[in-house]
């Protein structure tokens, strides 16, 4: 492994720890719920399985290919990596965020999408779909979450938390909380007797996608 690689993918570690740090810091996963994954060419990090987020340090690295072969380190992958590496597979994301978040969590439970409450809903596609349940490290979840991720950045695992997806690490996340914070807003707004969360028309949220490519400082 030639000294660039190396360094990239230490790099790219060291966002994975950050993030996944992050998600627990906020409030997006209980203990060691949750996973975060980067891809850097052909390998994939990923934390591992039952470690606190807090404990793992650059020597903890744990890398697999796209078919899910260790290739770094020695702690074993998140029991959640056949929903990496399905992202991966089928789009050009080069981060995954999966979280328990509560209120996201809530309303899988209750929806089969998440209404357009907002105009955030533009920044994850569109009004944010439930895949259908399975349980967790199945390549049956990983199948229905490709379903409702088709056109998305992100949707809901019934019963179970959130996935989303981004060009960094950063947006991955902001994503997770963009779609934690709409959820929230839902069953807030949804909660008040006799009234019903007015909604976005899809020509609403389609004026909303166009600006946001425009939103931002310049390149």
């Amino acid at each position: 492994m030639t000294d660039r690689r190396q360094d990239a993918i230490a790099q790219a570690w060291e966002g994975v720890l950050a993030t996944a740090r992050r998600t627990a810091a906020e409030g997006l996963v209980v203990g060691t719920s949750g996973n975060v994954s980067a891809r850097v060419g052909d390998v994939v990090l990923v934390t591992p399985s039952g470690v606190p987020y807090d404990r793992l340090t650059p020597g903890d690295t744990v890398g697999v290919d796209l078919d899910g072969r260790q290739v770094i380190g020695r702690l074993a992958p998140t029991s959640e990596l056949p929903l990496h590496l399905a992202v991966y597979r089928a789009t050009t994301a080069a981060a995954v965020v999966h979280t328990h978040a509560v209120h996201a969590t809530a309303v899988s439970t209750l929806v089969t999408e998440v209404p357009a409450v907002h105009y955030a809903t533009a920044l994850l596609g569109g009004p944010v779909r439930t895949a259908a349940y399975a349980r967790y490290g199945t390549r049956e979840l990983a199948g229905h979450m490709l379903d409702a991720l088709r056109d998305r950045t992100g949707c809901l695992l019934r019963n179970h938390g959130t996935v989303t997806y981004g060009d960094s690490l950063d947006q991955a996340f902001e994503r997770t909380a963009q779609l934690e914070w709409l959820c929230r807003l839902w069953l807030t707004a949804s909660s008040v007797p006799g009234h019903r969360p007015s909604l976005l028309s899809p020509d609403q949220l389609r004026d909303v996608q166009d600006a946001l490519e425009g939103y931002g400082q310049p390149g």
